[in-house]
């Protein structure tokens, strides 16, 4: 199925509902929790989810969903996550990654690194100019969503402290090319949209399947 197609397929308020859960999970969701999330009977969820699997929107998997494994465990559930591959569309057609892919290509190849970090930095600062101060995780995490880095809270094991882990790499499509170069270049970016003295910081702490950066609190606001 294209691009248009696939997307197409959200039009539909309860499919793009249960899509929308799904993503946000991070993990595999039944159809039963996906039902009740959407509020819709599982027969119905089950139908639509698979629809946006055969769209290539959500991949499939089954797993016993109670736990237990041996007699009595009872039958392997399907499960859904968001798809790993990108959809986009752009009428007339345009290839805005190839263009990314070769200015980071010659960027890296021309030791470009920390003038790209300065120009990110700058465009951070800008954003936050225009949005306002970022003063706590929640305002953060509303910039952060508005940007499509899907961030949700995660306590630090360490610490104990909040911080904001990112489901979603804006920049993923190049940055898997291009690491050391567009990871820096993404946590410039944030660091100018969080303040360099503000009470939030942005740093490098790269998690499989995730943003490379992780935010949290400044070292000068803990307790």
């Amino acid at each position: 199925m294209n691009d248009i197609d696939a997307i197409a397929l959200l039009q539909d308020p309860v499919r793009r509902r249960l899509y929308e859960y799904v993503a946000a999970q991070g993990r595999e969701v039944g159809r039963n929790e996906a039902a009740e999330a959407a509020g819709v009977a599982r027969t119905l969820a089950a139908h639509h989810l698979d629809r946006l699997a055969e769209a290539g929107l959500l991949e499939t998997g089954s797993r016993r969903l109670t736990g237990r494994s041996g007699p009595g465990a009872g039958r392997p559930a399907k499960v859904y996550t968001r798809a790993g591959a990108e959809r986009s569309v752009s009428l007339p057609a345009r290839d805005y990654r190839t263009a990314a892919e070769l200015l980071a290509e010659a960027a890296e190849e021309a030791g470009l690194d920390a003038g790209l970090g300065a120009a990110a930095r700058r465009r951070g600062e800008a954003l936050r100019a225009a949005a306002g101060p970022c003063g706590d995780l929640a305002r953060a995490a509303d910039l952060l969503a508005a940007r499509g880095y899907e961030p949700y809270p995660e306590r630090a094991e360490d610490s104990g402290r909040e911080a904001l882990r990112m489901r979603n790499c804006p920049f993923h499509a190049v940055a898997e090319h291009f690491p050391p170069l567009v990871c820096g270049m993404n946590l410039a970016l944030l660091e100018g949209l969080l303040g360099a003295d503000g009470p939030l910081r942005a740093r490098m702490d790269p998690r499989p399947g995730e943003c490379c950066v992780v935010v949290e609190a400044s070292k000068n606001n803990h307790d």
